[in-house]
């Protein structure tokens, strides 16, 4: 153990709008951009976001070494102004309770944990998979479990429950999407209370009428405005579907990504390199994207 839990303050509750944030990168290196980040963790505490969620899914960490995450995630939490939750998923179970104790260790608010990734796993492996990290890591910080089945095994909602019930885990980011599956984990919320995160910005403001804690998402990221405005005016979901059908014809979180850089903060250069009709569709999501910002932000005001 590197630290103890009681030298620790205690973790800030988290609740609201969460800025799923990207990681800016070094041009040439596969670094983060330090300075970078810390521009947009002070754009997003400026425009009222509740939190910020560092090395997710819009945040590549797939990208980064184990010592880079964990550098990055210390540096953030200590510049943010507001409650920082990391993502500490790893594709083993070793390498989950490492990133776990350094980001409890550094201050996190709560560290979200993945199933293992790339492999896919059945619903009793990943189950004893979380019964593993919660019986190590749950006395650091408090843990979310993280579905996101379009990057790693689903977890059941039938599962996910059972875990929740542990008391091993502070509640979930489901980025599933699925409204069926929604409505079970709300549903299990009455008998053993638990943060429900919504991970999908598809289903927020509908998910927002029956209860949750808050969400988890990446669109905050370049719209922090646009997420806060939508939990206190309903009828600007349709704006967030706008944005949501106009990067769907890029890679994630390409579209994100562009549009931080459009806010003024150098996202750097993406993960891999854009064909004929990726660049094509790229150009038109910019010119798209800075008229109707203007619009978008005047409405949010």
């Amino acid at each position: 153990m590197r630290f103890r839990r009681d030298k620790l303050r205690e973790p800030k509750a988290v609740s609201g709008v969460v800025a799923a944030a990207i990681t800016p990168r070094r041009a040439g290196s596969i670094e983060a951009d330090i300075g970078a980040l810390f521009e947009l963790c002070d754009f997003l505490a400026v425009r009222g976001v509740a939190g910020i969620a560092l090395y997710g899914s819009t945040g590549e960490f797939t990208h980064y070494t184990l010592d880079e995450r964990e550098r990055v995630a210390s540096l953030c939490i200590k510049r943010s102004r507001v409650p920082v939750l990391v993502n500490v998923s790893h594709s083993t179970l070793e390498g989950t309770l490492v990133l776990a104790e350094a980001a409890a260790g550094a201050g996190a608010a709560g560290m979200l944990v993945m199933p293992p990734y790339y492999f896919r796993y059945e619903q009793e492996d990943i189950e004893a998979f979380y019964l593993a990290v919660g019986e190590a890591a749950s006395k650091w910080a408090p843990l979310y479990l993280y579905n996101i089945p379009r990057f790693a095994s689903p977890i059941e909602a039938r599962t996910s429950v059972r875990l929740l019930e542990t008391g091993m885990f502070a509640g979930i980011k489901d980025s599933g999407g699925e409204w069926a599956d929604f409505q079970i984990l709300a549903a299990a919320r009455v008998l053993h209370p638990f943060d429900l995160f919504i991970g999908s910005d598809l289903i927020y403001t509908r998910a927002r009428q029956v209860g949750v804690t808050g969400i988890i998402s990446g669109i905050a990221c370049a719209l922090p405005e646009l997420l806060v405005a939508v939990e206190k005016d309903s009828r600007l979901d349709s704006r967030l579907q706008e944005f949501i059908v106009r990067i769907e014809s890029l890679p994630a979180p390409v579209g994100i990504r562009e549009a931080v850089g459009l806010r003024g903060i150098a996202p750097g250069p993406h993960a891999a390199p854009l064909g004929e009709t990726g660049r094509k569709a790229l150009a038109e999501f910019r010119e798209w994207f800075q008229g109707w910002l203007a619009v978008v932000l005047e409405e949010c005001r």
